[in-house]
Formats: structure tokens, C-alpha cells, sequence
């Protein structure tokens, strides 16, 4: 009797351990004074310890680094090429001229920006590629990426429109994703969104954000996706999901240990520009 044809789609995804990088880890917290590796080391070690498909998910994680070259270069903003990302300058600019190997969602930005054709008009083009990448995520197989890119989302989507509804400033095309969650922020007027029964952290964001001090707000938020990450990994013990986690922790203990008042104070006028966006500020907003 003939079996059924094969098809790999039926396969579940393959849990590799890695135990001697697990073991080999540096014990993180968000406060760390010193680090034995920055992420684009630990990276390099990664890729020659990780099985290929394992290092593709680990890749996802700097996907945001290349979109923000992406857009520096189409827009010709001429800021530094931010080394994090996976694809050198060349390549971009080469796929700028022609796409051909990028992720799909940046080829189809591409297109679009050339042609004059926004995917999304009412959106900065920024918030267009944003969007097209959390799209993008929000498809992966990885339950563990797909569900971290998901929170990762609704968290700043809940932040900026919490805090736009602060300053009395227009927010509906700063949220970014397509899906429900981010539908429902961009235009519900319920204090929490009708999402309070849904989103556990909710109350506590909008307890962060009544915090005028940025770099403690940006802190405490930082926290709380370290302690996303920490039940998420609970039982994970050498799997690559282990892995990823440390690593975006890592991202996260790097960014603070480089931060100091003047750094605070550049948050706060960054956060401002993303918000204003091209509304006006109120005038009688000041900075606190």
C-alpha cells in the first residue's frame, strides 16, 4: 500500500540544543557594568556555532538596523551606515538600482518608493517599512520570534499612542502593523484601548508613561521586555529560543551601559520628532 507523498511542510520545527554556547553565557541584567562580548560579537560567534536555519532566525533579530539603512540611503539622509545590519552598504545600494535579494518586504518598499507609489500614503515612509516588516515577522514559523515581534509591537504601538494622547497629538498613522491589535489602537477612544482584558501590561504602560522623565520611562519599558523574555524562556534551556533571547537582552544591556544624561536628553527630542511627525506640538507644551 503507497504511502503518502512527503511534504516538509508537515514537519515541525526542529529543536536543536546548544549546550556548550548556553553554558558558556554571560549572566545578564539590564543594569551590567561591563560586558564580555558586544551583539556583533557574540554574532560572529553564533554563526559559527549555530545550525544555518538557526542563524537565519538570529538574523531577524537585526532586520530593523537594515531598514533603518535602507531608508537612510533611499532618502539620502546621509547619517552614518549602522554596522548591525546583515547586508553591507553595497548590497543595498545595489538592490536600491535593482532589487533582487533582499527580504521581500524591503524589495517591496523599494519598488514602491522609486515609483512614487507609497503601499500606505498617509504614512511616513518610515512607519510604511515598519509596517511592512512587522508584517513580515508576524508570519515567521518560530512561535518564540512570532510571538516576540507581536509583543514588541503592540508595546510600542500602546506607548506612542499613549503618549500622543499626553501631548494632545494626533497619532493614527504613527501605529504601526496592519493586524487587529493595531487597528484597534489606531482608533479606539477607550482609555485602554478596549484592550485592557487582552494585554496584561497595559495598566502598567500607562503608569510608565505618565513619567516625564524619558530615560526613566524608556528604562522601565526595557525592563518590561526582559521580563517578557524571562517567562518566555522559563523552560528553555539550550534550545536556539534560549539563545535569541540573550541576545536581544544583550542589545538591551549594550544600549544602557551607553547611556548617560546628554544620551536622555537626545531621547527626549528623538521621541518628540517621531510624535510630531508633521502635526505641530501644542504651544503650550515644554519639555519636562
Amino acid at each position: 500500500m503507497a504511502g503518502k507523498p512527503f511534504n516538509n511542510k508537515n514537519l515541525k520545527h526542529v529543536k536543536r540544543n546548544y549546550y556548550y554556547l548556553v553554558a558558556g553565557l554571560q549572566d545578564l541584567t539590564i543594569d551590567i557594568h561591563k560586558l564580555q562580548y558586544s551583539q556583533q560579537a557574540f554574532m560572529e560567534e553564533l554563526k559559527a556555532g549555530l545550525h544555518p536555519e538557526d542563524y537565519k532566525l538570529m538574523e531577524k533579530l537585526f532586520l530593523p538596523h537594515d531598514n533603518a539603512n535602507l531608508l537612510n540611503l533611499l532618502m539620502k539622509a546621509g547619517k552614518p551606515f549602522d554596522e548591525k545590519g546583515n547586508f553591507s552598504q553595497a548590497q543595498i545600494e545595489e538592490n536600491i538600482k535593482e532589487p533582487h535579494d533582499l527580504p521581500s518586504y524591503m524589495m517591496e518598499f523599494i519598488t514602491a518608493f522609486k515609483n512614487k507609489e507609497p503601499l500606505m500614503p498617509d504614512m511616513l515612509p518610515e512607519n510604511e517599512l515598519t509596517t511592512l516588516f512587522y508584517d513580515e515577522m508576524l508570519k515567521l514559523d518560530n512561535a518564540f520570534l512570532r510571538d516576540y515581534f507581536a509583543f514588541d509591537l503592540n508595546l510600542r504601538n500602546i506607548v506612542t499612542a499613549l503618549l500622543a494622547r499626553k501631548y494632545d497629538i494626533p497619532y493614527e498613522y504613527q501605529i504601526i502593523g496592519t493586524g487587529e491589535t493595531s487597528n484597534i489602537i489606531r482608533k479606539s477612544h477607550a482609555r485602554d484601548f478596549g484592550l485592557g482584558a487582552e494585554i496584561e501590561y497595559l495598566e502598567e504602560l500607562s503608569s510608565l508613561v505618565k513619567n516625564d522623565n524619558v530615560q526613566e520611562r524608556e528604562k522601565a519599558i526595557d525592563e518590561l521586555r526582559w521580563s517578557y523574555l524571562d517567562e518566555k524562556i522559563f523552560f528553555e534551556y539550550f534550545t536556539v529560543e534560549k539563545l535569541l533571547a540573550f541576545v536581544i537582552k544583550l542589545g538591551i544591556a549594550e544600549r544602557w551601559l551607553g547611556i548617560d544624561k546628554e544620551v536622555g536628553n537626545e531621547m527626549f527630542k528623538k521621541l518628540l520628532k517621531e510624535l510630531q511627525s508633521s502635526y505641530e506640538l501644542p504651544e503650550t507644551f515644554t519639555e519636562k
